[in-house]
């Protein structure tokens, strides 16, 4: 109301909603090696909740872009993810994340059972996805969204070793 948002305030809200969507997501993913290294169980709790608010704020980032850049006019959104790339990337991003917001629950959970698990691992690509999103409109100031990057590539590598390990200890316990 005082200007605070800068000269394009659409803009200022749409950076605001992203970064902070991708804030969620990296927290969401790092609560399980935090648990892993303080044993602390009170964390995943926290996980869901971290998830959903990163939906939000993905919800709110590309909703803002449908109101101030498009005006929700399904041919402009068409034409924009055909001709910018990073909007492709950002809108992918989303896309795999609405299946993980809405299978969110318990019930969900109990119903898809292990396929479960394999949905949520969609959490990957779309992190992936929306950090290239970043780098992508970023031009010149390119840190952040390597930061980003490094972030969830650091996280990928610690799911993946230790699955790892996981499966070679389940293979020495049958022998």
């Amino acid at each position: 109301f005082v200007g605070g948002l800068g000269p394009d305030p659409a803009e200022a809200l749409m950076l605001f909603t992203g970064v902070w969507a991708l804030r969620m997501l990296a927290l969401t993913l790092l609560v399980a090696p935090l648990r892993a290294w303080t044993g602390w169980s009170l964390l995943l709790k926290l996980r869901r909740m971290l998830g959903l608010y990163a939906f939000f704020y993905g919800c709110v980032h590309f909703f803002s872009f449908l109101q101030f850049y498009i005006g929700w006019t399904p041919t402009a959104l068409t034409e924009e993810l055909a001709e910018r790339p990073y909007i492709t990337l950002g809108f992918s991003a989303w896309l795999l994340m609405f299946p993980l917001a809405i299978t969110s629950t318990r019930a969900m959970q109990r119903r898809l059972r292990g396929n479960w698990q394999r949905l949520h691992r969609l959490v990957y690509p779309a992190a992936v996805f929306a950090c290239l999103h970043l780098l992508w409109q970023a031009r010149s100031e390119v840190g952040e969204a390597l930061f980003y990057l490094v972030i969830f590539a650091a996280l990928l590598v610690w799911r993946v070793r230790r699955r790892i390990v996981s499966q070679r200890r389940t293979v020495m316990a049958q022998t």
